[in-house]
């Protein structure tokens, strides 16, 4: 909603000043945030839809586990019964054998006793038979009980292969990274890895003038770098962020406030990066977020910066949850 507001405003100030503005430097502003605007409301519903999936694959791997968990219960227990009832049914085994052996030696008995013997007899022998029948059900209970459980591992072990080649990539990436730009650390650059992304973070004094939106030399050498690195990644997410310090911005001309400062430094780099290197256009998002993310209460110079966030794309794990 913000976002929206932005160009709104923006677009009513542009009107309001285009008498101050040569036409054609007018023009292009106005372009140049309607473009920001589109792409700002395509990728933050792009990064909505991966936290989304991110959070939905962590909750599907967080059940499956716990299924695997149950099922192993259940087949060890279901291994501990069959043994007991292979058990039981040896000794019924026995006994049958023995009473039909002590009925064949004392077949000169009277009638009655032999047909006591007789109903004896049988009464074991319907007992062994109940005894294999259900020996047999639980054999073939464990045998689909043991497949599902197969199943589930075999499910288990792919979403932690996918998910550890996930951060295996994204750690040698931020490696890469880091080695790339390590030319430019003491002048306001760092590169850290958290929550499975990585986050290039460029202090204002490396980039840009106070309040200007033309990248210097210096900060453009760190850009190519970066680009050149992040050419050769098909399967990333990037999203180049603007931030401001609070002080508010006075000026007619654009850029009017820190809203509209943040977003055209952000997308300054970007046509920077995509200028200088191979990387798709498609996987990269310039946005701006003011004064609203301060990194420090205490140093302003800290919070005036651009930060590349590189993202994995979840496409791949994203197949596999809705195939499950």
């Amino acid at each position: 909603m913000n976002y929206l507001k932005l160009g709104s405003i923006g677009f009513l100030l542009l009107i309001i000043i285009s008498s101050c503005v040569p036409s054609k430097k007018y023009n292009e502003l106005l372009e140049r945030e309607k473009t920001c605007s589109e792409e700002l409301a395509k990728y933050k519903k792009m990064s909505l839809d991966y936290e989304s999936l991110a959070k939905e694959l962590e909750m599907k791997f967080d059940l499956a586990n716990k299924d695997l968990i149950k099922m192993r219960k259940d087949t060890a227990m279901l291994g501990e019964k069959l043994r007991l009832l292979n058990r039981e049914y040896k000794i019924v085994k026995r006994q049958a054998e023995e009473l039909e052996n002590s009925f064949n030696n004392l077949q000169n008995l009277s009638a009655k006793e032999t047909a006591t013997l007789q109903a004896e007899l049988k009464v074991k022998n319907l007992t062994l038979q109940e005894k294999e029948d259900a020996l047999l059900g639980l054999e073939e209970e464990l045998k689909e009980k043991e497949r599902l459980l197969s199943e589930r591992e075999k499910r288990v072990n792919e979403l932690e292969e996918m998910l550890r080649k996930k951060e295996d990539g994204i750690r040698l990436l931020k490696d890469r990274v880091a080695k790339a730009l390590q030319g430019f650390e003491g002048q306001g650059l760092t590169v850290e890895q958290k929550n499975g992304r990585i986050y290039v973070s460029l202090e204002e004094k490396l980039l840009f003038r106070s309040g200007s939106t033309t990248v210097e030399a210096e900060g453009v050498n760190a850009l190519i770098q970066l680009g050149q690195v992040l050419e050769t990644e098909k399967e990333l997410e990037i999203v180049v962020e603007g931030h401001t310090d609070s002080d508010k911005l006075t000026r007619a001309t654009a850029p009017k406030n820190n809203w509209e400062l943040s977003v055209l430094r952000s997308t300054s780099v970007v046509e920077i990066i995509l200028a200088n290197s191979g990387v798709d256009p498609t996987q990269l998002m310039a946005a701006g977020r003011g004064e609203f993310y301060p990194i420090s209460d205490t140093e302003k110079a800290k919070n005036r910066r651009i930060e590349v966030i590189i993202s994995p794309n979840l496409n791949e794990l994203y197949e596999i949850i809705s195939n499950d």
